[in-house]
């Protein structure tokens, strides 16, 4: 996750930046309102602001207005130590998602973070398709054409990850361990094996698997 804090209390921010990177998110942290303004008037792809309305040389609400003008869906926390409704009702007239007055308590902040970040998150889709190939991924079912496609397991783990990765290259290496883990009873040459066993399953379709010599392979559209 993509996180940037905006905050010019040094020992909050610091404190905040320790929990954040407890959680292995990426974190940018910006103490000055200009300078978050210049960092937003760039597009950037960020999954939360977490954002001070008291800052030095432009205020948490000048930052809000520059992000807001090229970007509608990131969500936004303030932070602040002004409690008035006015107040409140400014922040969320300009498009911030929650509100948390200072001081506040590091698992209040956590739960909101949390909930933020699940809100933004899109939902993961139910069926993944190709051509004529569909998986329904609760399930893990494939469908060729329409009809269900019965397979051994290892065939239909290593079918479901490459149309997971559809149309792109995936090293042998990222292949073995995404579609088999970390089984170990298998022989130096079962992925060749297990591809060429596919193609023949495939065959008819609008489908192929392809070897990218040196890199992997590639699920693509014939």
């Amino acid at each position: 996750m993509a996180l940037l804090l905006i905050e010019d209390d040094v020992l909050l921010a610091q404190t905040l930046e320790t929990l954040l990177r407890d959680h292995d998110d990426q974190l940018e942290v910006i103490t000055r309102g200009d300078h978050a303004c210049d960092h937003l008037a760039t597009p950037r792809k960020l999954d939360l602001v977490i954002l001070d309305l008291n800052l030095p040389w432009r205020s948490g609400l000048d930052v809000l207005t520059t992000l807001r003008r090229h970007d509608t869906r990131t969500p936004v926390l303030i932070l602040t130590a002004r409690a008035s409704v006015e107040d409140r009702v400014a922040g969320l007239d300009l498009g911030a998602d929650d509100y948390l007055t200072k001081p506040f308590s590091l698992s209040e902040f956590e739960a909101r973070v949390r909930a933020l970040l699940r809100r933004a998150r899109p939902a993961a889709p139910d069926t993944l398709a190709l051509g004529q190939l569909v998986l329904h991924v609760p399930t893990q079912r494939l469908e060729l054409n329409r009809t269900a496609l019965e397979l051994p397991t290892r065939e239909q783990r290593l079918l479901a990850c490459l149309l997971r990765h559809a149309e792109q290259i995936i090293s042998r290496a990222d292949l073995m361990s995404e579609a088999f883990g970390g089984d170990d009873t298998l022989r130096d040459n079962a992925l060749e094996v297990y591809v060429h066993r596919l193609r023949r399953r495939l065959e008819g379709s609008d489908l192929h698997i392809r070897t990218v010599r040196g890199m992997g392979y590639r699920l693509e559209l014939r």
